[in-house]
C-alpha cells in the first residue's frame, strides 16, 4: 500500500492549489488530509467517506478548502482557496482502512497509512 502525494509549491496570498494523494495497493473506507507547520502538532484539515463522498472539514479551512475523490484513480484531491500565510505547512493525505468514527476523524492515530507530506508555502 502506497500513498503518493503531490500539488505542493509556493503561492501567494489569496492563491490557489490543487494536492492530489494517489493511492496503490487498495482502496479504503475513508481518507483525509493533515497539516503540519514548523514547530506545531500535526492538525486535521479535511476527511471524506470513500464510498458516500460525505466531506468534513476543520473550521480553519472551512469554506475555502475543498476535498474530493475519484474513485476511478483511486485518487483523493484537496483543493485550496484563498490561501492564507496561516496556510503554510508540509500537507499530508491519510487513509483509514475503515470507516472512521466521526468523533477521531481528527486524530491522526486513527488513520492507518500516510503520504509522503508536500510542502505549502504561501507568501505575503
Amino acid at each position: 500500500v502506497q500513498l503518493q502525494a503531490s500539488g505542493g509549491g509556493l503561492v501567494q496570498v489569496g492563491g490557489s492549489l490543487r494536492l492530489s494523494c494517489e493511492a496503490s495497493g487498495r482502496t479504503f473506507g475513508s481518507m483525509g488530509w493533515f497539516r503540519q507547520a514548523p514547530g506545531k502538532e500535526r492538525e486535521f484539515v479535511a476527511h471524506i467517506r470513500w464510498s458516500s463522498g460525505h466531506t468534513y472539514y476543520a473550521d480553519s479551512v472551512k469554506g475555502r478548502f475543498t476535498i474530493s475523490r475519484d474513485k476511478d484513480k483511486n485518487t483523493v484531491y484537496l483543493q485550496m482557496n484563498k490561501l492564507k500565510p496561516e496556510d503554510t505547512a508540509v500537507y499530508f493525505c491519510a487513509a483509514d482502512l475503515t470507516q472512521t468514527i466521526l468523533s477521531a476523524i481528527r486524530r491522526p492515530d486513527q488513520y492507518d497509512y500516510w503520504g509522503q507530506g508536500t510542502l505549502v508555502t504561501v507568501s505575503s
